[in-house]
């Protein structure tokens, strides 16, 4: 599990500007999402072309957030990361540059339909209730990477809780336009994991900026708040 350490400076300029500390702690879980972004084995078991170890640590809190809104009338969707002719084709800029040959054919190999490096870890709690959407960006929200945002506008979904890994790639990138795209963000802390701590604080300190950061303990704690409210 990553040492969670908020860069103070970005903590306390997010503060100032905003003048309160969790400002969606009042969600309403029937119009919350969970989204659990990239969990898959070409992720997370070890050996495979982009393993992140501290993945493996986060998910009994991320299988906790999805019991706890599952209860409370939310939604829980997987985000499975996709490389595809579309993908291909559609983001060639990226595979052609920014990747070796080398690198790029071994992430073609993981993270194709149907390959094992696709599938979701099993350790995953996945409800026959739960939503799956393959992306084929980073952000799940950029053009050409899935139609998740409809389907979520067609539900209701106005707040969005965000865990997975890479924290400071696609579950960054996915934070960021879903914050632009007028959803109310929450960011699990200690729900997303990549490399390093340095990484993975950094990306925190810059969500600040997008979304409400959050350790586990607290969303599952707003979301019971949320219940008794209703129960009262």
């Amino acid at each position: 599990m990553h040492k969670i350490e908020i860069p103070r400076h970005a903590a306390e300029r997010a503060l100032a500007r905003r003048q309160r500390r969790h400002p969606f702690e009042d969600l309403n879980p029937e119009h919350t999402a969970l989204l659990v972004v990239d969990l898959q084995n070409g992720f997370m078991a070890p050996g495979q072309p982009a393993e992140v170890p501290a993945a493996r640590d986060i998910v009994p809190n991320v299988n906790r957030i999805g019991s706890a809104l599952r209860e409370a009338g939310g939604i829980v969707v997987f985000i499975q990361h996709t490389v595809d002719a579309d993908t291909l084709s559609g983001w060639s800029s990226y595979f052609e540059n920014l990747l070796s040959p080398e690198r790029g054919e071994r992430l073609q190999q993981a993270f194709r339909p149907g390959s094992a490096g696709h599938d979701l870890w099993p350790g995953l709690h996945v409800d026959p209730r739960d939503l799956k959407f393959m992306k084929r960006r980073f952000s799940v929200f950029v053009p050409g990477s899935s139609d998740l945002h409809p389907t979520l506008q067609a539900r209701g979904i106005d707040t969005l809780i965000i865990t997975g890994t890479a924290t400071h790639m696609c579950c960054e990138s996915t934070a960021r336009d879903a914050m632009m795209m007028n959803y109310k963000v929450i960011f699990a802390a200690d729900g997303n994991a990549t490399h390093s701590d340095g990484e993975h604080n950094a990306s925190l300190g810059n969500m600040m900026f997008f979304c409400d950061v959050m350790m586990s303990d607290e969303i599952v704690g707003c979301i019971g708040n949320a219940r008794s409210r209703r129960s009262a």
